[in-house]
């Protein structure tokens, strides 16, 4: 028995350590889809936020945030650290790339004008504090409110692998930053009018997506967090729910390459908390209403309501990862295909809840941040664009400085 427990216990490392590693390239998914969508004078600066961004993500959810979601420190000596084959510490690097997300899904939103370095503090905090808090009411029973849940409505809060506590949250902290940033200079003029800002590389963008799309499929699957409870039905559920979002984002977008590459990660936004519940019919539907409500949120945000989100963070994060909260109460249940064992009302308060302490928080982290120092660049800075005003340098130079 011994010998087939260090088996069960090096294969869960190995299981969780490779979703890790997934996970961890969606990051580059990220800095790329960024990249391709904002203007060439900021593409250094896309990447090395998101880079930059995990770095402080990292230090900040090891020493704090981690423990504060499930109460766990690495204060010990390698030798207990290492044992049931470091299961415990790759299961933390798993949870960062999770975290890491919320300040690489902001980035997208506050593009082209925040200031590198105070973005950076917004980072330390948001991963350390705002999100961990959270994390610990959704996957760790802290402060009682999934028991609540349980008792009043026969279930408990679920969100398999982020929606909610990922997705909706990055998305609505995002949407705190950008409103506080105000939009790009020149963006909207005095009389109503909007200048339009088209993507700098729809084949970067494209590579964005799809690095994103393969890694989803780690973020989701590995949510299981031990080998024994790997389910093909989440791999599939994310795989029509990704259609989905696709295909409806192709028609309502008219075409255009840049809704038809986020309608793949609106539908997977959306099928994060219910994939290990729904049926597959349901997993589709559930990714073609968040790709059309991308689409049509994204448009209603940047030409009518005129918030320059520029990637679109809280249409396809805020509003579709919210969506997903509430349909795995909905294509969860038995009646519609799902295994069951959700509630509606658990669903709906819990995604509410999520969303008031992200707004809140990251309006409150960013809010006090922008009245200490400031976040946003001044006008010449960001005329010339956060690659130079920045780095120094542009994303292709004509020839070596110095010559």
């Amino acid at each position: 028995m011994g010998g087939l427990g260090s088996l069960k216990e090096g294969s869960d490392a190995l299981f969780i350590l490779l979703g890790a590693i997934m996970v961890l390239a969606m990051h580059a998914g990220f800095a790329f889809l960024e990249l391709g969508t904002v203007r060439k004078k900021n593409q250094v600066n896309a990447l090395v936020k998101i880079l930059t961004d995990f770095a402080i993500s990292t230090l900040a959810y090891f020493f704090i945030g981690y423990g504060i979601a499930y109460g766990v420190n690495f204060f010990n000596g390698a030798e207990v650290l290492a044992q049931k084959s470091g299961y415990e510490l790759v299961k933390f690097f798993f949870l960062l790339t999770f975290a890491a997300a919320i300040p690489a899904i902001v980035s997208g939103g506050v593009a082209e004008r925040a200031r590198f370095n105070p973005m950076l503090a917004g980072t330390f905090l948001l991963v350390g504090f705002v999100y961990p808090f959270f994390e610990g009411i959704a996957w760790n029973h802290r402060l009682g409110v999934q028991d609540w849940l349980n008792a009043s409505f026969g279930a408990e809060f679920h969100d398999f692998a982020g929606s909610v506590v990922v997705h909706a949250v990055g998305g609505w902290i995002g949407l705190a930053a950008v409103l506080l940033l105000g939009a790009r200079r020149g963006r909207y003029g005095k009389e109503g009018q909007i200048s339009g800002h088209p993507p700098s590389s729809i084949p970067f963008l494209a590579l964005g997506a799809w690095i994103l799309t393969v890694g989803w499929f780690g973020f989701n699957v590995m949510s299981a967090q031990t080998i024994d409870k790997m389910s093909g039905l989440v791999a599939v559920n994310s795989l029509m729910a990704m259609v989905g979002g696709t295909l409806v984002a192709l028609w309502a977008g008219k075409n255009d390459p840049g809704f038809v590459h986020n309608g793949p990660l609106a539908g997977l936004v959306a099928v994060c908390a219910g994939s290990d519940l729904m049926h597959p019919i349901g997993a589709l539907l559930t990714g073609g209403i968040a790709g059309g409500l991308f689409v049509w949120m994204f448009t209603m945000t940047q030409n009518r309501w005129k918030i320059d989100d520029v990637l679109g963070v809280w249409p396809l994060h805020g509003l579709c990862g919210a969506w997903g909260g509430i349909a795995a109460g909905i294509f969860g249940a038995k009646a519609l295909g799902g295994i069951g064992g959700v509630s509606f009302m658990s669903q709906l308060i819990g995604t509410l809840l999520g969303i008031l302490i992200a707004f809140a928080g990251g309006y409150l982290v960013y809010g006090v941040i922008k009245k200490a120092i400031g976040i946003r660049l001044d006008q010449e800075d960001e005329f010339n664009g956060a690659d130079l005003s920045i780095h120094k340098i542009t994303a292709t130079p004509e020839r070596e400085s110095g010559w």
